[in-house]
């Protein structure tokens, strides 16, 4: 804060010296004592009053300017308490309010707009918002301190891994009340990841299956399988998700090994398995997987819940299947970074998040599975509302696993033959 200094200008005003006219005298003409003496005393007395107003004056003049200087003194020393009571006024109010506005990096098209906007009128805190694609995509960005976020949501996996590298701070429940409303089925499922569910608070859910267009399947053909992902008959027409452990699993899953596998026989064998799918499959695509079976640019497509869920509305012909040999379930959740600034009201906005008006308005939108029981109370719509695609049987999971944390080295045998799978 730049402060003020004030300064005070003094004008003197010295006033002219008035001597009164001295009469000469002739002397070679008036010659007597008396004159000279006369003359002498009034030459003497007009010098003391010379000297007199002297003295006054320069006596004034030290007067105005001492009076000058303390003044300056006087606005000097008042202004400094008062540029430090406002130091400090900003200062309570930044550890009170933190800097007025929480940083969230969340999944692509993860949250209602409207949601945010409503957060801001009722708090009046700013929410800067990005976005990301993959877990593999934030997760190095975050380890490098590329960026500040106060909340991120993280699937369960990275979450482990974010736990295992100390890069996650312990969220304060008491400051979250709205947790109440997270059924505790979630809860519990979370403990494979946050073993003591100190670090997370489950936002969405879901699985992964295949998306298939019934007017562009062969008569005869079931899709029950990860099998019909590697049928020539449909070269050209399979989306495969573009991410490591999505894309592993599939294989993973068809070969009957483990989804966390980090046996690197298994690992070769399940990029083997891709790399001879690959000519058949049109693209790898994240996000585009929905647009494309939308607009009937595929049969079959890998893909989360979710996203089934939103483009049954649009496309009437596209339906949804979790596998017989099993699948993915997957919890992504709200972690509080190690380094965030505005811890407070990160705090505000999951407790927002986790109110059940709130959970139902970002599921009406994303269509993800919600984890907010609340939230399940408020759906209308009884075909969602029974939907076993959002929320799907315990039968229909019974062979189907959550991702946990393979490790560096595991991360890195995965990078090894997903880059080989890549450049075939």
């Amino acid at each position: 804060m730049k402060k003020v200094i004030a300064s005070v200008m003094v004008a003197v005003l010295i006033p002219c010296l008035l001597t009164g006219c001295i009469k000469k005298v002739d002397t070679a003409k008036e010659t007597t004592k008396e004159t000279t003496e006369q003359t002498a005393a009034a030459q003497s007395e007009k010098t003391e009053q010379t000297e007199g107003q002297a003295a006054e004056t320069a006596a004034a003049q030290t007067e105005v300017q001492a009076a000058g200087t303390e003044a300056e003194m006087t606005a000097q020393t008042e202004a400094e308490p008062a540029t430090q009571t406002e130091a400090e006024a900003a200062e309570a109010g930044k550890s009170a309010k933190g800097s007025g506005k929480v940083v969230v990096y969340n999944w692509g098209e993860y949250i209602d707009p409207d949601v945010l906007d409503q957060f801001e009128e009722e708090t009046g805190i700013e929410v800067v918002y990005e976005e990301f694609e993959t877990n593999e995509i934030m997760y190095p960005k975050v380890a490098a301190g590329a960026a500040s976020y106060d909340l991120i949501c993280p699937s369960d996996y990275m979450i482990a891994k974010m736990i295992a590298n100390d890069m996650l701070q312990p969220i304060n429940f008491d400051h979250i009340p709205n947790y109440k409303n997270i059924d505790e089925t979630y809860i519990e499922q979370s403990k494979g990841f946050d073993p003591e569910n100190k670090y997370s608070i489950p936002y969405c859910w879901g699985t992964v299956g295949i998306l298939y267009n019934t007017s562009m399947i062969e008569e005869g053909d079931t899709v029950d399988s990860w099998e019909i992902l590697w049928d020539e008959k449909y070269k050209d027409n399979i989306l495969m998700q573009d991410s490591v452990r999505d894309a592993f699993m599939v294989a993973e899953k068809l070969l009957g090994y483990d989804i966390n596998t980090v046996d690197e026989e298994e690992l070769k064998a399940c990029a083997d398995k891709l790399i001879e799918q690959k000519p058949l499959v049109q693209a790898y695509v994240i996000d585009q997987v929905r647009d494309k079976m939308i607009g009937g640019e595929a049969a079959l497509g890998v893909i989360y819940s979710g996203e089934a869920i939103y483009t049954a509305r649009e496309n009437e012909d596209l339906e949804y299947v979790i596998p017989k040999e099993g699948s993915n379930v997957w919890i992504d959740s709200w972690v509080i970074p190690k380094d965030a600034q505005n811890v407070e009201n990160a705090e505000k906005f999951l407790d927002f998040l986790c109110r059940g008006d709130i959970a139902m308005k970002n599921f009406d939108y994303i269509t993800y599975s919600t984890p907010n029981k609340e939230a399940r109370e408020l759906i209308e719509d009884e075909d969602i509302k029974n939907s076993t695609v959002a929320f799907p049987t315990a039968k229909m999971l019974e062979n189907s696993q959550v991702y946990t944390y393979i490790g560096e080295d595991g991360d890195a045998l995965y990078a090894k033959y997903w880059d080989k799978v890549k450049s075939n």
